[in-house]
């Protein structure tokens, strides 16, 4: 096995060597930047009794219940107090004493610890973090530290050499070096962050540390691995540095940060949803509901939009437009320019704040009593909404998806067609009758592009000709 693996990079190095090329030599590098990348471990203290401590599963787990009435803790017994402890990464960004690193690092510390290259510790005070970067910053009482030089993520190039420097399970100042995999990924849940991926290997307790390119510049914060195993597999991903800093500098200023909001819920424009809206290339977020009375409906935006530039930035693709947004201070002023009716127009709209999520609550539909149409020639069971679902619904026409017989992937038993779109134009469909005539008047082999509710939201959706 060791054989297998030495001797495809061993060719790899004569075939380097033959060529003239050697490998990058990061040792000044290190030298030059190691001193500024701290190692960061902090307490937190949890009350609870020792037996539910040693189990492998929380107390949210099913599991848990059945051995806790087995092992039922004995009245009048205290709960104890233990301490948790954990391990990352940082890197100083002023002579004075601030620190980047990870929030999820700091989260819910008692005490936090700085650990330097010449041995000295400091406890830190945490002046913000912000979940959704992923970015803290913490403050030690020290001067005349030495600082990290910073790069432009920007003009980082897929292929680039990168190192990164951390404290992998508690190893301090470890070196580890890749190449930039991928620029501006999306990841689920994280829409403010266009993620840079390397395969620099990382892994736990490398969060927060910097990523260097060549230049010896901090390109970004090492935040995030993709593992089955828990350990490194290749993946991993940083936040790019400006990004970081303008989170920095908010959070220095103010304790918080400051986001952007229009209130509209997009998706990717496919290359088939591209062309039934009347588009030569899928570019721009498709919105396919607006907030009542949020900036975007105050400012005329409609279901069935293509947001094609935001304050004059343009919008390549969906994941663009929440960064672009979540970085325009609220209460701007700005001019978004949409797709509509096969036409761009641009309208004035007002940044609102990004507040604190609500949580969604699920409508059912209760009290069905349908008559389902025959299946048409899609393979499509469907009925009108009653009354009554109209209003629990708060929907005035719609037709229900009662089954699928052609296995039409995208859509679902439950949906709701609200519209169909040809050619850029958005037709209502309020009954089964005007559906199937619509069918009946398109090409039977053409696709067909449907507005269609789901739970609490909407969506575009393609669907194959029959």
């Amino acid at each position: 096995m060791i054989r297998k693996i030495l001797l495809p990079l061993a060719l790899a190095l004569l075939s380097l060597t033959a060529r003239g090329q050697a490998l990058p030599d990061f040792t000044d590098l290190v030298e030059r930047q190691g001193a500024a990348v701290v190692n960061i471990s902090t307490t937190q203290t949890i009350r609870g009794n020792r037996f539910s401590q040693q189990l492998p599963f929380d107390e949210n787990d099913p599991t848990f219940e059945l051995f806790r009435r087995f092992f039922p803790q004995q009245p009048g017994v205290p709960q104890q107090e233990f301490q948790s402890k954990s391990l990352g990464s940082g890197f100083i960004v002023s002579a004075e004493g601030h620190i980047l690193t990870n929030a999820h690092v700091v989260a819910g510390a008692d005490e936090v610890l700085v650990r330097l290259t010449d041995k000295r510790e400091f406890k830190a005070k945490v002046l913000g973090t912000d979940k959704r970067t992923d970015i803290a910053l913490i403050k030690i009482d020290a001067t005349g530290l030495p600082v990290v030089k910073l790069g432009d993520p920007n003009k980082l190039k897929v292929g680039e050499w990168v190192i990164a420097i951390g404290s992998p399970f508690g190893f301090e100042n470890s070196v580890t070096a890749g190449i930039v995999s991928a620029k501006g990924r999306s990841l689920p849940d994280e829409n403010f962050v266009p993620f840079i991926q390397t395969d620099a290997a990382i892994n736990p307790g490398n969060s927060g540390g910097p990523l260097f390119n060549m230049r010896g510049e901090v390109v970004g914060v090492n935040s995030q691995i993709y593992s089955r195993t828990g350990g490194y597999m290749g993946l991993a991903f940083a936040v790019p540095i400006d990004v970081a800093m303008e989170v920095q500098n908010q959070l220095r200023s103010n304790g918080r940060v400051s986001r952007g909001r229009i209130g509209v819920v997009i998706q990717e424009l496919t290359r088939e949803l591209a062309e039934s809206f009347g588009l030569t290339k899928p570019a721009g977020a498709l919105v396919n509901s607006v907030e009542k009375g949020g900036p975007a409906d105050k400012a005329g935006l409609e279901a069935g939009d293509v947001i094609l530039k935001f304050d004059g930035k343009t919008v390549n693709q969906s994941g663009d437009l929440p960064r672009i947004v979540g970085a325009t201070k609220p209460g701007s002023r700005v001019t978004v320019q949409v797709w509509r009716k096969s036409s761009a127009r641009d309208l004035p709209l007002t940044v609102g704040e990004i507040t604190e999520e609500k949580m969604a609550q699920s409508t059912g539909k209760g009290g069905r009593q349908v008559t389902p149409s025959a299946a048409n020639r899609l393979g499509l069971v469907l009925s009108e909404l009653t009354a009554e679902q109209r209003k629990e619904l708060k929907l005035n026409y719609g037709l229900v998806v009662e089954e699928l017989k052609n296995g039409q992937a995208d859509l679902r038993p439950g949906d709701i067609i609200l519209a169909l779109i040809s050619k850029g134009a958005q037709t209502e469909i309020k009954t089964v009758e005007q559906f199937n005539k619509l069918l009946a008047q398109s090409d039977k082999a053409a696709s067909l592009t449907l507005l269609v509710r789901r739970g609490e939201n909407q969506l575009f959706l393609t669907i194959k000709g029959k």
